[in-house]
């Protein structure tokens, strides 16, 4: 099962070859998805050049687009230039959850490269702030953001074969997403092994549903 989960074979995928039932299946996925978000917690706060900016995860919804519409879930990341990616889910999309995240995962005075939104304007207190002006969805000069936006591409890839992530477990498949992009160079059934051996139960229990 850690062979397939590292692979990237969803459960509903390996009915004609089962290795247990697919219950037991999802329960063990489950627990390897609380791992990896479990170790992305407790990575250090970023420092350096940053970049910082914002999604939404989910389906094709009728009814209200942007950042309001239903069914979507606001999520929040940084990314180290040419490093390791932090995201989490926010609750709305406003300068108070954003600074929330940016207070707790980076340190002062790092330098910020964000977009023109106005909740980032108040980033020049806490360190250098660059922003990124576009025309017609492409950067204007030679600053960027293209790190954090590539990993919105590289996770939204990764979970779209699951079909539909439900909402109460949607903070596993991110954690997941972003413990394989900050070890994509390294084996990751090793280091699954090692998390699963080193992490006590009662530390992954309160993170298997999110309320």
């Amino acid at each position: 099962m850690i062979e397939r989960f590292v692979l990237g074979v969803p459960v509903y995928r390996q009915r004609f070859r089962p290795v247990c039932g697919a219950n037991t299946a999802e329960k063990m996925y489950r627990l390897l998805r609380a791992c990896c978000a479990h170790a992305e917690q407790w990575r250090e706060p970023f420092t350096g050049a940053l970049e910082c900016d914002e999604t939404t995860f989910g389906g094709a919804r009728h009814g209200p687009r942007g950042w309001g519409a239903l069914g979507k879930v606001i999520v929040f990341g940084i990314i180290k230039r040419n490093g390791q990616v932090k995201a989490m889910p926010i609750a709305t999309h406003d300068r108070k959850a954003v600074m929330q995240q940016i207070d707790a995962h980076t340190r002062e005075g790092s330098l910020y490269y964000t977009d023109q939104w106005q909740a980032y304007a108040t980033l020049k207190l806490r360190g250098d702030h660059v922003v990124i002006r576009k025309e017609k969805g492409r950067p204007v000069g030679r600053d960027h953001i293209n790190g954090i936006e590539g990993f919105w591409s590289y996770a939204k890839n990764w979970l779209y074969p699951y079909r539909g992530v439900p909402s109460k477990y949607f903070h596993l498949y991110l954690g997941e997403v972003c413990y394989r992009f900050n070890h994509r160079n390294e084996d990751l059934q090793t280091l699954l092994y090692k998390l699963l051996r080193e992490i006590p139960i009662t530390k992954l229990s309160p993170l298997l549903v999110q309320k």
